[in-house]
């Protein structure tokens, strides 16, 4: 799922593509895609782009006088710029906006269809999609520190909830807690501070780092290789393979569709956490620690 960092930057390449040309027209490819019908999506037909910005993981399309398209990309929507005449694809496509300079084009991979479009009029109906979670580079330590121990939650849930903090998923909360040297199952009130700062830089660096990293790779190009999982990432996605500071293998703990990705030296003192499905299955053959693998 594209996070702050990606969405950061698809922005940016829109901005510099649409803000302030005249929508001409949306061609809905696929039903589902549209989660709303009042105003109707030919009201925004004609419309001048206004605003562009991140709501959560949402990217709103500000149109005057003041209307908004608010899209969620979820798993694998993905945004294309095409040519104004090319040929839009069929299987993959959800949406097109169509403008005089070039297409915006919606896809989604796969057979699920989760990327949503809603389109709103007013400023109350787009603050309806607002989760309220903290955006953390804006934030100082003290406010960080409340908004993480408001509620006892482990590190990896209470960074991945949008009403806790804003933009943060599945792949960066394993790059920052990998950075921060915490476990991913520890719990939020039981934090030194010490650690929580620890946390907080780590937060803000990695997404900074991220984002500049990500804006870099598209520079003038619209970004097309929006992924969850990069080479250059510590830990995320890379169960088995080495961790770039103390060299011991990734670890991985596997919960419905999910992983958590964690080096058990860095992060857990050694140990490495149980995964339900595995753990169980193998028992007392489960690995405690990372020397039992090395």
């Amino acid at each position: 799922m594209p996070e702050l960092p990606d969405i950061v930057v698809y922005i940016e390449s829109l901005e510099a593509r649409i803000l302030g040309q005249t929508l001409e027209r949306v061609k809905i490819l696929n039903p589902f895609v549209l989660r709303s019908f009042a105003p109707p999506i030919e009201e925004a037909h004609g419309k001048p782009v206004s605003s562009l910005h991140r709501l959560g993981k949402r990217i709103v399309i500000g149109l005057q006088p003041d209307y908004f398209f608010v899209i969620h990309l979820m798993i694998a929507g993905r945004f294309r710029w095409l040519e104004p005449n090319a040929k839009l694809p069929g299987k993959i496509g959800l949406a097109s906006f169509h403008f005089a300079n070039g297409v915006l084009l919606l896809t989604e991979a796969g057979t699920k269809r989760l990327a949503s479009i809603h389109l709103v009029k007013g400023g109350d109906a787009l603050a309806a999609f607002d989760m309220h979670g903290l955006e953390v580079l804006d934030a100082d330590l003290v406010t960080f520190s409340k908004q993480l121990t408001n509620e006892n939650h482990t590190l990896k849930r209470a960074l991945t909830d949008p009403r806790s903090f804003s933009g943060i998923g599945n792949a960066y909360s394993d790059e920052i807690l990998h950075r921060a040297k915490l476990s991913p199952i520890a719990q939020t009130q039981k934090l030194s501070a010490e650690e929580i700062a620890r946390l907080f830089d780590a937060t803000k660096a990695t997404l900074l780092e991220w984002t500049e990293r990500l804006r870099l790779q598209a520079r003038d190009k619209f970004p097309e290789k929006v992924t969850a999982f990069r080479p250059e990432m510590a830990v995320h996605g890379r169960f088995g393979l080495r961790c770039p500071v103390c060299a011991s293998p990734v670890q991985r703990i596997v919960y419905a569709t999910n992983e958590t990705n964690y080096c058990a030296r860095c992060q857990t003192g050694g140990v490495i956490l149980a995964d339900r499905a595995l753990s169980r299955l193998l028992k007392k053959s489960w690995p405690r620690s990372i020397d039992d693998l090395e």
